[in-house]
């Protein structure tokens, strides 16, 4: 079994995998006469394939126990995949590289501060969604359309906190 310690979420670590979601750090102006503050373009949304589609989804969910055991990560290779979690949840983020292969050397975990969402590159293998504390609601933006979007690839590890 694959043992992990998740480390803090930064945008440096995670920049392999995707983007880290995150107003407190992102360039913003004001726009609605002076009385919203836009965080504009955290992201980059990518649909790839035949009738591909922007979706926009809420995700609840329920909290994992600690340690996170694991059986599988998934991959999305035809779009990318964004989570934002709505109330300050705090999540785990377990991924790897994308590719056909996952090598257990590449596999990172990483714990979100509550403020910060992630946006998996397309292909990027990652965990399924893993809430801490208490139920989650996420803002999920994704893809949809045609062809097989979702593999899953078999792989036993176990995740650990520092706290």
């Amino acid at each position: 079994m694959l043992e992990l310690t998740a480390e803090p979420l930064t945008a440096d670590a995670f920049t392999p995998f995707g983007e880290v979601i995150d107003a407190r750090t992102s360039d913003s102006f004001p726009i609605n006469a002076g009385r919203t503050q836009r965080h504009h373009d955290l992201a980059t949304v990518e649909t790839l394939g035949d009738n591909a589609r922007t979706l926009i989804n809420i995700f609840v969910s329920q909290p994992v126990t600690l340690p996170l055991d694991l059986t599988f990560l998934e991959r999305h290779p035809l779009g990318s995949q964004a989570f934002m979690p709505l109330h300050q949840e705090r999540f785990i983020v377990v991924v790897a590289p994308p590719g056909e292969q996952i090598n257990a050397e590449d596999v990172r975990a990483f714990v979100t501060d509550g403020g910060q969402g992630v946006n998996y590159h397309a292909g990027t293998w990652h965990a399924i969604q893993s809430v801490l504390e208490r139920e989650g609601e996420f803002l999920v933006v994704d893809r949809g359309g045609d062809g097989n979007n979702c593999d899953e690839h078999p792989l036993t590890l176990r995740v650990h906190l520092n706290e």
